[in-house]
């Protein structure tokens, strides 16, 4: 009888150390889930910000600031505009030329 309690004593006590170490890594896998779930969250608003300056750096005004400032781009007007004549259909005498040797007129 002393064996069999001794036996049943051990399984207890075994049985009570497994199911403190199951609660422990229960705990531990939650405390994980909860930092990835936070830095989902971190990673979310990181995201959504960047997408807000996205838009921010694309916006047309932008666009032409830089375009004025840094590359010295200027609006078009019809002072400097320059029109090109499409040329006409090469004839039989200019159809062997290379397309690179025909040139288009400039009006003023």
């Amino acid at each position: 009888m002393t064996r069999l309690n001794l036996f049943l004593v051990i399984a207890i006590i075994l049985s009570a150390l497994f199911l403190v170490h199951s609660h422990y890594e229960a705990r531990r896998s939650f405390m994980a889930l909860e930092a990835a779930s936070k830095e989902a969250t971190r990673l979310e608003l990181e995201h959504e910000r960047l997408q807000v300056e996205r838009r921010a750096q694309a916006s047309p005004l932008r666009i032409e600031q830089i375009a004025k400032q840094e590359l010295q781009m200027r609006l078009v007007t019809p002072g400097i505009t320059q029109y090109v004549k499409q040329p006409e259909e090469p004839t039989k005498s200019t159809a062997n030329k290379s397309k690179f040797a025909q040139t288009t007129e400039v009006k003023p």
